[in-house]
């Protein structure tokens, strides 16, 4: 079987090769049959798309979710747990935040593990036990360890470039006329090209995303040493999705949660920004590791809640 980190390296690679066919149709048939010239307008267009995403995707994932950032106060068992997680992962610990919805679900967000944040519901929080709660946060900060937050945003940047630029492509050459020095064959084709290229990029970004969610259930379950913590976390948070679904923020928010509360089968799982529940489940079991769970002692007493602090485990 593929690491999930080489399988996210190859789904970046064909990506970016899918980028670089679309800027080069676009420099073909746009820019007087320049590959050079098309390829160079894209990689602008990207790096704008890039720059806005990178500074304000934190701000906009809790405004569209209706998270509220919370003292550690506010929040004593979501704090404690964050708080003894975080050196485990060699991070300073993120801030946290609480939506105010009954669906249990988690997600992290941010640009850098500097500028990250773990957001919770409450009704998470009413659903799992303590030691189901470590191993849901485990995976989020799993997914902060690894930059993930930047490498979705990346992919979902250059994803929703190569659709507009296609768009772009499209509308200029039926209403106004091409400069290519092809005939009508190759415009033909490069319209089919441009036409099937933001649905393979879509699918791309989803398999990316599922290849992230993999590796964060992995890299979780063996920094805390105990895999049925995230497991049992994540049957209890399928059944309670199921029973209802509530949706968190829009679609691209959900799919930053630890279990989308979108459902579908079939095809539609072409779709999906997270693997099967089944399939994730029956992986971190087979990883049988031997392990005793930790669970962070009490709350902090104080306002700040430092990684120099980390309680100790019962």
């Amino acid at each position: 079987m593929v690491a999930p980190s080489v399988k996210t390296a190859m789904l970046f690679a064909a990506i970016i090769a899918l980028f670089v066919v679309v800027g080069g149709l676009i420099g073909e048939f746009l820019f007087g049959g320049s590959w050079v010239g098309g390829l160079f307008f894209a990689l602008l267009f990207a790096l704008a798309f890039n720059l806005i995403s990178y500074f304000f995707c934190d701000r906009f994932v809790l405004w569209s979710s209706h998270a509220k950032l919370v003292t550690p106060e506010e929040a004593p068992r979501l704090a404690r747990i964050v708080e003894a997680l975080a050196p485990q992962f060699g991070l300073i610990r993120p801030r946290i935040a609480l939506i105010s919805t009954p669906s249990p679900n988690a997600f992290a967000t941010g640009r850098n593990p500097e500028h990250a944040v773990v957001a919770a519901t409450e009704g998470i929080l009413r659903l799992c036990n303590d030691r189901e709660l470590t191993g849901v946060l485990a995976h989020e900060l799993a997914h902060i360890k690894d930059r993930d937050i930047l490498l979705m945003t990346f992919a979902a940047t250059v994803s929703g470039a190569i659709a507009f630029l296609s768009q772009m492509f499209l509308f200029n050459t039926m209403f106004g006329g091409g400069n290519s020095r092809g005939g009508s064959n190759n415009t033909i084709l490069a319209i089919v090209a441009v036409i099937t290229a933001p649905i393979a990029a879509m699918l791309l970004q989803l398999a990316i995303s599922r290849s992230r969610e993999s590796r964060a259930d992995e890299v979780g379950a063996r920094t805390i040493r105990d895999p049925e913590a995230l497991a049992s976390a994540l049957e209890k948070l399928e059944h309670a999705n199921d029973e209802k679904p509530t949706p968190i923020g829009t679609p691209a928010t959900a799919s930053l949660c630890i279990v989308n509360p979108l459902r579908g089968g079939g095809l539609l799982t072409l779709f999906s920004t997270h693997p099967p529940l089944e399939e994730r489940v029956r992986r971190l079991r087979a990883m049988r590791l031997d392990y005793s769970y930790s669970v962070p002692a009490r709350a902090p007493t104080s306002g700040t809640f430092g990684a120099a602090r980390a309680r100790g485990s019962r």
